[in-house]
């Protein structure tokens, strides 16, 4: 009898060391690693174990999870990504912020932080991109959860990498709810969290923004300044143009000299006028371009005449396509070959101007009388132009525009069918 007893409780305690053995949680930190990697290749079914993972006491193993969680990118996977954004831990911080964008944004984790996060001992090494032009589209809507947690990580996050990640994923979900964050981490003493914080104000757009930044309009950082200068400008901030008139006074450099009135010229502005007459002339491409639109903005025909002949003399492509933009704000919007709005329309077909041309005719459409020649050129546009129209009238359209983007979504061509799909999509979300 007692032999048997004891020949059970052999067996029992075998098998019990044998279940410890492959339990994660009392194998090795490599194992768990692995097994983290086998639980991702489950998909969607393997959340639940992967986030009871993310409690492990070693950071590498974690890393591992949130790589897996981030990998399988399904809807499943946020609540757990915004569990990793509380990690102590600044690349799990990093890596889960860029999971949550990624699932709105596909492809984002390849061109991330994440991406180039690199550790070298204790030290966690991060190399930001310049690319700040990303943003989901307007249809697109974000959990409010996910906006809460990235915008606490800007906040108060465990690193300044990671609260500088935290805030340019902000902006590029249009997170406005994570205003108040962000306008904490303005008064970070790093200047990656400033600069991104305020390109993240800039995308979610809201002019209720605009004094929260204008005490960044003199400072000592070149970069941040020219951010400040930037963002006030695109929020219409009035009440700063007797400080940006201070900055174009007594500029730190020509480069602050340019987005000072640039930002003005985004401001329309008569008392604006002298400044605009004095730089349209002036030896510097980029104050003429910035003149040039600030006399756009302000509609008056009666500087027709003086943009006809600056643009007829100009050589330059930025301030060409500025004093384009502003021959059509003041009443030249006919399409005729060698017109301004032609040219603008034109200048999508070329990668390294087409950006200028878009924003400029993404204003221009605005207005309805300048809208239907713009929505007149698609019918005879080449493919990229109509790929660019698509997008310019998804963003500045009106009820009249439906029928031109459902006509480009049936095009023969598949990118532009898609293009005009997805312009839709945004216009549809826009309207009331």
């Amino acid at each position: 009898m007692w032999q048997s007893r004891a020949l059970t409780v052999a067996v029992l305690l075998c098998s019990s060391l044998s279940l410890a053995a492959q339990a994660p949680e009392n194998s090795d930190p490599k194992q768990r690693s692995r097994t983290a990697r086998d639980l991702a290749k489950q998909g969607s079914e393997a959340i639940p174990k992967l986030q009871a993972m993310l409690a492990d006491p070693v950071v590498d193993v974690r890393i591992e999870v949130v790589k897996g969680i981030v990998d399988i990118g399904t809807q499943a996977s946020l609540a757990a990504l915004i569990q990793a954004t509380r990690d102590g831990d600044p690349e799990i911080q990093i890596r889960a912020s860029d999971g949550l964008v990624n699932f709105y944004l596909p492809g984002y984790v390849r061109t991330g932080l994440s991406a180039s996060v690199r550790r070298i001992g204790s030290a966690l090494m991060a190399k930001f991109t310049d690319t700040t032009d990303q943003v989901i589209d307007p249809y697109v809507e974000v959990r409010p959860e996910v906006v809460a947690a990235l915008g606490k990580l800007a906040a108060s996050g465990a690193a300044a990498e990671s609260r500088a990640n935290a805030a340019r994923a902000c902006g590029i979900l249009r997170g406005r709810a994570a205003l108040g964050d962000l306008y904490e981490a303005l008064h970070s003493k790093d200047s990656q969290i400033i600069y991104e914080s305020l390109t993240a104000i800039r995308k979610i757009g809201d002019p209720s923004a605009a004094p929260h930044i204008a005490f960044l309009l003199r400072d000592l950082d070149e970069k941040v300044e020219a951010a400040a200068l930037e963002t006030t400008g695109l929020l219409r901030n009035r009440e700063a143009l007797p400080d940006l008139r201070r900055v174009l006074a007594n500029p730190a450099s020509n480069k602050i000299r340019r987005a000072a009135l640039t930002a003005i010229a985004m401001i329309p502005d008569e008392t604006s006028r002298p400044d605009y007459i004095r730089y349209l002339s002036d030896k510097d491409e980029g104050m003429r371009a910035a003149a040039a639109e600030g006399l756009a903005r302000l509609k008056n025909p009666a500087d027709l005449p003086a943009l006809e002949k600056a643009f007829n003399d100009e050589r330059k492509m930025p301030p060409r396509l500025s004093l384009a933009f502003a021959l059509v704000m003041v009443g030249k919007s006919e399409t005729s070959e060698f017109s301004p709005l032609r040219y603008l329309l034109n200048s999508l077909n070329s990668a390294a101007w087409r950006g200028v041309a878009r924003a400029f005719l993404i204003e221009l459409a605005r207005d309805p009388a300048i809208r239907r020649p713009i929505q007149d050129a698609a019918g005879s546009a080449t493919k990229a132009e109509k790929i660019e129209l698509a997008q310019i009238l998804g963003a500045s359209g009106g009820r009249d525009t439906l029928a031109c983007l459902e006509a480009l979504s049936h095009d023969p061509d598949t990118e532009v069918a898609a293009a005009g799909i997805n312009a839709l999509r945004t216009l549809k979300a826009r309207l009331p």
